[in-house]
């Protein structure tokens, strides 16, 4: 168990140390969300009255785009392993005396770090949207923002040990990835759409992890409390059985990859 729990840490840490001398790669990253916070942002509120979204236009948009923020780096854990199969490290990698699954794991735990890092350095951008500093609101925010990141990792690890050439990743993201944003919820209530896409919404992860986020607003500041996002059945659902469906999801996908990693090539 040590020998695992030592390589899950290795790979944890190569990840971190990547994060840290890969700043600009970090930045440039952060500038789309930053972008649409401020501009689009700024612009919309003054379009949209308060009382269509319950919260200023800015204060709506922030969970989306603490969203955007996890997802790019969650989603680069995939294309990473299809790379480093190709180029023959991942190869080294499986000749440490430790399971596949843990690597695997040291995989997934280190993507869910860097984009859990990187989606709270826009957290501390709150105070912008009108948000406060509250220390258990930040708190609430960061652990919704590890969970969605843990899931977009896994689902993006299930891909990668399905596909053997990052082309076709890349592809299949380009056709899904920018409808499920917009399907999120982070942009506008899921309750303007049509009937069958918010029934595509319901199945949408992410549109899981956007109304996390701001229902955790909702619990700390019930005066920001935002217009309703998931329904079931006409139904929103718990906080609590949001946060668990979100965690299903992102275990099993987890165990899929496993299960695929496991053959040998």
């Amino acid at each position: 168990m040590r020998r695992e729990l030592r390589a899950v840490h290795a790979l944890v840490h190569r990840d971190l140390l990547r994060l840290a001398h890969q700043r600009v790669h970090t930045a440039l990253m952060l500038i789309q969300p930053v972008l649409y916070l401020f501009i689009l942002g700024g612009g919309m509120a003054a379009l949209i009255p308060d009382a269509a979204l319950g919260v200023g236009y800015q204060t709506y948009l922030f969970p989306g785009m603490l969203m955007m923020t996890v997802q790019g780096p969650a989603i680069m854990v995939g294309i990473r392993l299809i790379t480093d199969r190709q180029s023959g490290y991942l190869r080294e990698l499986l000749m440490a005396p430790v399971r596949r699954s843990t690597l695997l794991l040291g995989v997934c735990a280190g993507g869910t770090t860097v984009a859990a890092v990187q989606g709270g350095v826009l957290l501390a951008l709150a105070g912008a949207v009108g948000l406060p500093y509250d220390p258990l609101l930040l708190a609430l925010l960061l652990a919704g923002m590890v969970l969605a990141s843990f899931t977009i990792t896994a689902l993006s690890l299930a891909l990668a040990v399905s596909l053997a050439r990052p082309e076709m990743f890349h592809m299949l993201l380009g056709l899904v990835m920018m409808p499920l944003l917009f399907l999120s919820g982070g942009f506008f209530p899921l309750e303007n759409l049509p009937g069958w896409a918010r029934t595509v919404a319901a199945a949408n992860p992410l549109a899981y992890g956007v109304d996390l986020l701001r229902r955790s607003i909702g619990v700390r500041e019930p005066d920001r409390a935002a217009a309703t996002g998931i329904e079931w059945f006409g139904h929103q659902p718990p906080l609590a059985l949001e946060a668990a469906g979100l965690l299903t999801i992102g275990v099993l996908a987890l165990l899929w990859a496993a299960h695929r990693f496991a053959r040998p090539e």
